[in-house]
């Protein structure tokens, strides 16, 4: 039996409150997908090896990258991902040819899985504006917003409580491709002419104002793992950038010269292991001014030993500093904060070297497998995030999503939206639905959440910091789902 303290009671009486206010109709977008794959892959990255019988025809993303490695030489990981994801017309997220998202894309997210997801993150953000006195006006802020079922969702929660309803003015949305925006616009501008709210998009968060007048909500789910990443790794002269160069011509023979090997060391400076495809994998000749300056950027790597791996972000170190300044309330001179912040995504508290992966069609594929049509992704560092943002922002967590939702009141609001579940078929879909969301052996383990509030002198209560409290440790098996 979980036991909690007085003020955590409290919160949960907040919480229940909230949900109480909230229609126990569903929405569309509570669907039991189970054909349908996330991205947070818990087995070994390079599972299917598609090149191996037959030479795929080259992409344009591929032919570009090619040009690039035999004009200037190999290029990093992060200018491979960049291409692949973010080419003005080949990206994969700028294509306009095939849908990324749901059954007919390669992926599937939690908010498209279920609409009880986005209520309670919605109930979160709302709580956190309660706490700091419900004075100022309220702006949403979402990065990569998917096809805008997220914050749907969050504000379906805030339309139902006229107070945060009259005090939401604007939305504004970090979004690079033109085709998420217009399926965003759809999913969201009814809402926002009905309430009077302002929508607004980003090329990137650099673009949002600080505006300490406000309080800032933030979400960004599954965004840090799409961002441009470094390999390195650790040899006696220091860090050195895994690169990526071209490989031999697939359909040509293997020809060994005597002494020759197969399969290089891969401590071997020269080429490491070979890749799917037209790429392989090679380690820069010495250390360069990047790999030592991103080796150097948390005391965590300078503990590793010679021969490690790690995947770096720089991109998502600046960003979760920008959100921090969002955040911060400088004005007040610490006293009070100016917003708060969830990130869901897939890792941990700790650098990986391993983890990048690709999908296709609901499977996990090599990543260099037909650059420019498959999803790429990252486990993300949960520690590098918190490093970047702990001068200006309070990190909360983070937690698994299966015990923050549970925590959230998810079994309250499952009880509810059964309750008014026209048939028996529609009940069952919404519990299955639910109970993939906070599954043990996959979601509800795989992804975690991360809560930032603006650093303020006086420290943060128990409801301030609900769910991100310890609790008995005999309460862990009931939240997330273990016998």
């Amino acid at each position: 039996m979980q036991r909690l303290s007085w003020s955590q009671q409290k919160c949960s009486l907040l919480c229940r409150k909230l949900y109480d206010v909230l229609p126990s109709s569903t929405s569309c977008s509570v669907k039991a997908r189970s054909h349908c794959a996330n991205r947070a892959y818990p087995r070994a990255p390079f599972i299917r090896r598609l090149h191996a019988s037959r030479v795929e025809p080259i992409t344009t993303v591929e032919k570009i990258l090619l040009d690039t490695i035999k004009a200037t030489g190999p290029v990093s990981f992060a200018t491979y991902m960049q291409m692949c994801l973010s080419h003005p017309t080949a990206g994969y997220y700028m294509k306009t040819t095939k849908p990324v998202i749901g059954s007919e894309g390669d992926f599937i997210t939690s908010p498209e899985i279920s609409q009880v997801f986005g209520e309670l993150l919605g109930v979160w953000l709302l709580s956190q504006w309660m706490y700091a006195g419900s004075s100022r006006e309220i702006r949403l802020l979402e990065l990569g917003p998917g096809r805008g079922t997220l914050m749907h969702d969050v504000l379906r929660v805030f339309s139902q409580f006229p107070a945060a309803r009259s005090a939401t003015k604007e939305i504004h949305l970090v979004e690079t491709s033109p085709t998420m925006r217009t399926a965003q616009e759809s999913k969201l501008s009814f809402l926002a002419q009905t309430h009077g709210w302002d929508l607004h998009w980003h090329d990137a968060v650099d673009q949002v104002t600080q505006d300490s007048s406000k309080f800032t909500l933030v979400l960004a789910h599954e965004f840090f793992d799409a961002l441009p990443f470094h390999l390195l790794q650790k040899t006696h002269h220091g860090w050195q950038e895994v690169l990526i160069a071209s490989g031999p011509d697939p359909a040509a023979p293997t020809v060994l010269k005597p002494g020759e090997q197969s399969s290089p060391h891969p401590s071997s400076q020269s080429s490491l292991e070979s890749t799917a495809g037209r790429f392989r994998q090679v380690l820069s000749p010495t250390p360069t001014p990047s790999s030592m300056l991103l080796g150097l950027s948390s005391a965590r790597f300078q503990k590793l030993p010679v021969g490690s791996r790690i995947e770096v972000s720089p991109a998502s170190f600046k960003i979760a500093r920008k959100l921090s300044e969002l955040l911060h309330d400088a004005e007040s001179d610490g006293s009070h904060s100016a917003g708060s912040a969830l990130i869901i995504d897939y890792g941990g508290e700790k650098v990986y070297g391993n983890s990048f992966r690709a999908f296709k069609d609901h499977k996990i594929v090599d990543p260099f497998h037909r650059p420019g049509e498959c999803d790429l992704t990252v486990n993300v560092d949960f520690s590098y995030l918190k490093e970047a943002s702990a001068e200006l922002a309070t990190a909360h967590g983070p937690l698994p999503q299966a015990i923050f939702l549970h925590r959230m009141g998810l079994q309250a609001r499952l009880d509810a939206l059964t309750a008014s579940a026209g048939d028996e078929e529609r009940k069952k879909q919404i519990e299955q639905a639910a109970k993939r969301l906070v599954d043990p052996t996959g979601m509800g383990t795989q992804y975690q959440i991360m809560g930032l509030t603006g650093k303020r002198k006086t420290p943060f209560t128990d409801e301030e910091r609900w769910p991100f409290v310890e609790v008995q440790s005999s309460a862990q098996n009931t939240e997330t789902g273990e016998p």
